[in-house]
């Protein structure tokens, strides 16, 4: 029985891939897209995401989002997207739960440290160090290196790239050079990606005292659900009030992308996977609705991760992850030996050698580099 017999005709079919870097034989019991969901699921890089950071370091509070929370709320929410408007459930799956697997420990403050230390070594970008986790990185089966994901996951896990890495990825750059789309799916798991750390970061922010309802009521879409959720619940008021209205938030979010972009589909008259490559964007929100999110969007920038608390921390994360990056480079034989290359002062050689760097530290937990950090500095600690 095909088990994606219901899905649009747009929509990527797993039977239609384009295939995997390695051949392999087909699943028996399973789609190509259902294999690459389990292997993600499966790998190292996923289990890490449990201890980095989302907007609060690990060890600041244990219901503060992750990266492993939020990769599992973006696949909730992409799916039940996906299936209204008939798309590969199984694929749209796949690419959230894998397109933070690139992240460095302590989130975007991480990033852009590892990103100012890699800079005359090819910069840093956790979209391409994802797919280099699923490329390369992984070191789970006897054949290849990574995880052999097909085309199309990997695809949609590379959300940016620039024309110069572009044109160094081969096929998986060519949607860049060319200005095509990407499939239905990975547009739509960019836009569940935005809904869920909008929205949770809200969450967290109340959670942990650095916003407060009064500053949100600021915001137009905040007060307009919280207003409804108090006429339907009067007297409402604590968790119970702050989670139902963000619960109204996220669907009416997920309403309006749904009936957008059927709007789109239908006015682009898409026929195929093909058609959607040529095609404008397709997944979007409303203008009204955009405008909403951008300007929640907004409002966490400049509330929540520029509170002094928040900067607090990432100045630390930033000399932690600069200050192991410099040692590493001085003394390449502190690192472990999977990571060490012989010894070389020709350019290409100490590239390698910042690259290798950059994988080991992109691939530390938040708790991790603050040990490795302390076993290298502090006389105390070995």
């Amino acid at each position: 029985m095909d088990i994606e017999i219901h899905l649009a005709p747009y929509a990527a079919r797993s039977e239609l891939s384009a295939g995997r870097r390695f051949p392999e034989e087909a699943p028996s019991s399973r789609t190509e897209f259902q294999r690459d969901r389990d292997r993600i699921i499966h790998s190292t890089a996923f289990r890490r995401l449990e201890y980095k950071t989302q907007v609060f370091v690990n060890h600041e509070g244990d219901l503060f989002r992750t990266r492993l929370t939020h990769s599992i709320e973006v696949a909730q929410i992409a799916r039940s997207i996906a299936r209204n408007l008939k798309l590969n459930e199984d694929l749209v799956e796949a690419i959230s739960l894998a397109h933070d697997l690139g992240h460095t420990p302590f989130g975007h403050a991480g990033q852009d440290a590892l990103n100012a230390c890699m800079d005359e070594y090819g910069g840093f970008e956790h979209n391409l160090q994802s797919l280099r986790v699923v490329d390369q990185l992984e070191q789970r089966y006897g054949a290849f290196d990574g995880l052999n994901l097909t085309f199309e996951t990997r695809e949609g896990i590379l959300k940016h790239c620039s024309l110069n890495n572009a044109k160094k990825l081969g096929e998986i750059g060519r949607r860049f050079i060319e200005k095509k789309q990407p499939s239905l799916e990975a547009q739509l798991a960019n836009f569940a990606d935005e809904i869920a750390y909008n929205n949770h970061d809200i969450d967290d922010g109340l959670r942990s005292g650095l916003l407060t309802t009064q500053q949100l009521d600021e915001i137009d879409f905040y007060a307009r659900h919280r207003q409804e959720v108090e006429q339907a619940y009067p007297g409402i008021a604590g968790r119970r009030a702050i989670n139902e209205t963000i619960r109204r938030m996220i669907n009416a979010l997920i309403v309006d992308l749904i009936r957008t972009s059927q709007q789109r589909i239908r006015d682009a008259n898409v026929q195929s996977v093909d058609d959607v490559r040529n095609a404008p964007p397709l997944i979007a929100f409303s203008e009204a609705m955009q405008s909403d999110a951008t300007l929640l969007k907004r409002f966490l920038r400049e509330n929540l991760y520029r509170h002094y608390q928040v900067n607090r921390m990432t100045s630390k994360a930033r000399r932690i992850v600069t200050e192991l990056f410099d040692a590493f480079m001085r003394e390449p034989n502190l690192l472990p030996p999977d990571y060490q290359l012989p010894l070389t002062e020709s350019p290409a050689g100490v590239s390698a050698q910042a690259r290798e760097i950059a994988d080991y530290i992109a691939g530390m937990t938040d708790r991790y580099a603050i040990r490795e950090h302390k076993r290298l500095f502090l006389i105390d600690e070995m």
